[in-house]
């Protein structure tokens, strides 16, 4: 059955849809104000779905410092060639102009949860009755030994949009036959669990298209296991041969060091000298705009309640997406947008008396090891025993027909254009 744009944005949408008769804010009073931080799937489609559902009757403002959005989705996609770098580059115009949102274009510093504030950098406030938390995460430059922000330019993390993404590409155009590429996987829990394999696909894939089949990719793991390891491994032997390695911590015993000078790394099994090049992507944490205002522990994420992505630290704020643990579901972008829809539901119930649901979570992840070759898992989630709790899980199955990878390789590419026009336009 041919996927539509309709079904893979549906999920969570028409279920939500069903509360946009909002009630009109009480007369006599101004308009209950929320302020979005963050404009990236949680962020701009929180700020959307309160703007646009409660007929301007919430005042939203959106907090990004960032004139376009580059999505961490698709990034491999862009990295493996199947997209222009542009086709992953979104503007927040038409999304601000279409549904009354005021975009301040700023970055916010600092949440004064007493004033109910939210401090941008040149010191100016923003007052709001509710606030939407979106910052995504930030990394552990202390995480790898050797490693360090300075040195993201010779050994690139990409795990954040912007240059980053690109300079991954340029390395890897750059790597001669017979090179190696040494990936350092993170620690859970991280963005996008299944992202660090679907970018050895795409290196491989490039790099047997054009020519370069001597080259090798070493996968150094510090989790025993990986997200679709079952999918993956068989497909990178049958498609790349031995072209990718992974070894988990039982074999590599420990990254000891990385030297980005040199482009070594050492491991208690063994050292790679002279690597074409190293790509780091460390252990994660929730932004820090929350974790600086105690919503989160140092190094950790924000603890939520499932049923209303409120934070249990504070109630007047929702946090949404990378920053906040979420039971069973993943850190991607299927999730945050599927949360920033429960959210605004709750919060146009609270401000304006819409009517609302109990919360329910989609989620899939698709990941592109080749050609018309895609794999996928995801669920659906809800609130259970105080955490979200996955209801039904699916994933792809080893030895599907090409068929079927190819159909769900279409559903990858469907449901981008899917998110991208629910957050934006």
């Amino acid at each position: 059955m041919k996927t539509s744009r309709r079904d893979l944005i549906a999920g969570t949408g028409a279920l939500l849809a069903a509360s946009t008769l909002a009630a009109p804010a009480l007369l006599g009073q101004a308009r209950p104000r929320v302020v979005v931080v963050g404009g990236g799937p949680g962020g701009a489609t929180a700020a959307k779905y309160l703007a646009r559902d409660s007929q301007n009757a919430i005042s939203v403002t959106l907090v990004e410092e960032n004139e376009t959005y580059q999505t961490c989705f698709h990034s491999n996609l862009y990295i493996g060639g199947f997209k222009r770098y542009d086709e992953i580059v979104h503007r927040y115009d038409r999304l601000a102009s279409a549904y009354g949102i005021a975009l301040v274009r700023s970055r916010a510093t600092q949440i004064d949860r007493d004033r109910k504030e939210v401090v941008l950098t040149d010191g100016g406030r923003l007052p709001y009755d509710r606030l939407v938390l979106s910052p995504g995460i930030d990394l552990n430059y202390d995480s790898v030994p050797g490693w360090s922000q300075a040195a993201e330019e010779l050994m690139p993390h990409g795990w954040k949009p912007g240059r980053q993404t690109q300079l991954i590409r340029e390395k890897l155009d750059a790597v001669p036959d017979g090179g190696t590429i040494v990936m350092i996987a993170p620690p859970n829990p991280y963005r996008c669990p299944p992202g660090p394999y679907e970018r050895a696909s795409m290196f491989a894939h490039v790099l047997k298209r054009t020519g370069r089949d001597k080259a090798r990719i070493i996968i150094l793991d510090p989790k025993d296991s990986f997200s679709k390891q079952g999918l993956f491994m068989p497909d990178w032997e049958r498609r790349y041969g031995a072209m990718i390695e992974w070894l988990g911590p039982k074999v590599h015993d420990g990254i000891t060091s990385v030297d980005p000078k040199t482009g070594t790394v050492v491991t208690g099994f063994e050292t790679y000298e002279n690597c074409a090049f190293v790509n780091v992507i460390p252990a994660q944490m929730a932004g820090a705009i929350a974790r600086d205002a105690g919503l989160a522990p140092a190094g950790g994420y924000c603890t939520i309640d499932p049923a209303t992505m409120k934070s249990v630290v504070d109630p007047t704020i929702v946090v949404l997406g990378d920053a906040c643990h979420a039971g069973d579901m993943p850190k991607s972008a299927f999730s945050a947008n599927s949360q920033a829809k429960v959210a605004a539901m709750i919060l146009r119930g609270e401000l304006v008396g819409a009517q609302t649901f109990p919360a329910r979570y989609l989620n899939t992840c698709w990941s592109l090891i080749d050609t018309d070759d895609a794999i996928k898992v995801g669920g659906r989630y809800e609130p259970r025993d105080g955490r979200i709790s996955a209801v039904e899980t699916f994933i792809s199955q080893p030895g599907e027909s090409a068929e079927t990878r190819k159909q769900t390789q279409a559903e990858n590419m469907a449901w981008y254009d899917a998110i991208c026009a629910d957050m934006f336009t």
